[in-house]
């Protein structure tokens, strides 16, 4: 089966991007379950209600978060209401929503979908994720056939680290959080597919999503600049992972990138 995972959707170029063209990959690709990461889709920053209704709306089965995921507080309710909206597992304390959900793909295979975030210069005091991700395992044990691991961070090594550990108990371990997509996709030697950073959808000529005069602003000055979202031709990154449905074990990845005039 295909497993479609959709890099940090930024502001409203990105969710244009999901509208126009995540069912065109769907169809095309015959995918059978696709994940979103919609840390950044309300305007840069978080998630909110009518924007996550937005993303399923476009094909999404799954959304993931990150650091970013509590910003609009009017999300907190509606991730107690909306089992597929995932924040970071590891996150301290007893927060609302939840980090891990198993859900049936289009063909009735069930895939779990884990998320987590690093800690390697994180701004939070977040939970060991490796430790997170022991228990998330042993709590799906014998309930998916494959098992996808969106890992947000900000440090390649940390990324790169979860992956080997987690080679051959989980179908995919994807990285998120830098907007930057990676070059090194592989299938490790024990049946996962890794990369450190799937990259991002929204705007194309951009620092990360945002108006790059505005970020060399923040930069040069060392004060605080309010950042807006870029416009003009927007990009949409992701991968397709292809995993064996009696193993659970991945056999190919594939880095997808698509652009439109904006």
């Amino acid at each position: 089966m295909r497993l479609l995972f959709i890099g940090d959707v930024v502001g409203r170029a990105g969710r244009r991007m999901l509208r126009d063209h995540l069912e065109t990959l769907i169809e095309q690709h015959a995918i059978e379950l696709t994940v979103v990461n919609g840390e950044n889709a309300a305007g840069g920053w978080g998630l909110t209600p009518d924007t996550a209704e937005e993303i399923f709306a476009a094909g999404a089965d799954v959304i993931t978060l990150g650091n970013h995921w509590a910003d609009r507080k009017e999300i907190l309710p509606y991730l107690d209401r909306h089992p597929r909206v995932l924040r970071p597992l590891n996150w301290p304390g007893r927060p609302p929503g939840r980090g891990m959900a198993v859900v049936e793909g289009r063909s009735g295979c069930p895939v779990a979908v884990v998320c987590l975030m690093g800690r390697v210069f994180a701004d939070s005091l977040l939970d060991d994720p490796f430790a997170a991700a022991d228990q998330a395992l042993a709590e799906l044990a014998g309930q998916a056939t494959a098992i996808l691991v969106d890992f947000h961070g900000d440090a390649t090594s940390e990324k790169q680290a979860m992956a080997w550990y987690l080679d051959g108990r989980v179908s995919a371990v994807l990285g998120t959080h830098t907007h930057t997509a990676t070059a090194d996709e592989r299938v490790l030697p024990g049946g996962t597919a890794a990369i450190t950073d799937v990259g991002m959808t929204g705007p194309r000529d951009s620092v990360i999503g945002f108006r790059p005069d505005l970020v060399i602003q923040r930069l040069r000055t060392q004060l605080h600049v309010t950042l807006e979202v870029a416009s003009g031709p927007r990009m949409l990154c992701g991968v397709i992972v292809d995993v064996d449905r009696d193993t659970g074990r991945a056999v190919a990845i594939e880095r997808i990138r698509l652009e439109d005039s904006g």
